[in-house]
């Protein structure tokens, strides 16, 4: 679960990028945050992750409280939220199998639980024949794909997806979007960061608006602001 409660950041240069944020997201939900640039999508996703901890309030994330959190005890926060970028920071010189191996190795798991866990998230996204090309060998579609398995492999309960379309046509947003729903419908919580209105229109999913540091809307119409 995530939740925010009476969240305000700021920062040194006196800048408040969140004025008094609450909102809770709940274990196998999906849910999209939506604003303008500079609204506070970043900074959310920050907290989230414990690059940063809040100026004044309560952010808890899966059984975790970061605004205080000891040192020691964020990588195994991290391990329960895997994040995938609008720019996909997948190696270059790796192949798709290891892209996603280094992530497991990086916690140190076994090369057993590699050779078994690889597999099966490549085949969930649909890369399953692509495991020996390397990331400039596939189409953009394909390399958000494998940054998607590279969130999903340590299996993580939540998944923040940091406009994951922004980069892609109209017809390979609206895959990445079908398999992020059939991720969700597996259990694991989905939060999707997007500025593209018609993608929300297109998935009748709860909508959180932020505006100006603030939540000016939560439900089924979140975007509705936009239009005012």
């Amino acid at each position: 679960m995530i939740e925010f409660t009476d969240v305000v950041k700021s920062y040194s240069v006196g800048t408040q990028a969140l004025r008094g944020v609450s909102m809770q997201i709940e274990d196998g939900e999906f849910a999209f945050l939506v604003g303008p640039s500079g609204s506070g999508k970043s900074t959310i996703i920050k907290l989230i992750t414990g690059e940063l901890r809040p100026t004044s309030g309560t952010v808890h994330v899966n059984g975790y409280s970061l605004e205080r959190i000891r040192r020691r005890e964020i990588p195994y926060m991290r391990r329960t939220v895997g994040v995938v970028f609008q720019d996909f920071r997948l190696i270059e010189n790796k192949t798709v199998y290891e892209n996603a191996a280094f992530v497991m190795r990086a916690i140190g798991a076994k090369e057993q639980e590699i050779r078994e866990r690889v597999p099966y998230v490549l085949n969930l996204v649909g890369l399953e024949t692509k495991s020996r090309r390397h990331p400039g060998e596939l189409s953009g579609g394909e390399q958000q794909r494998l940054a998607i398995a590279r969130a999903l492999v340590n299996n993580p309960s939540t998944i923040i997806a940091d406009e994951p379309t922004g980069n892609l046509d109209p017809a390979r947003s609206l895959e990445i979007m079908s398999l992020l729903m059939e991720i969700n419908n597996l259990g694991t919580t989905m939060l999707v960061v997007t500025h593209e209105k018609e993608l929300v229109e297109r998935f009748p999913k709860r909508v959180i608006a932020i505006s100006d540091g603030k939540i000016v809307s939560d439900g089924m119409d979140g975007y509705s602001f936009y239009e005012n």
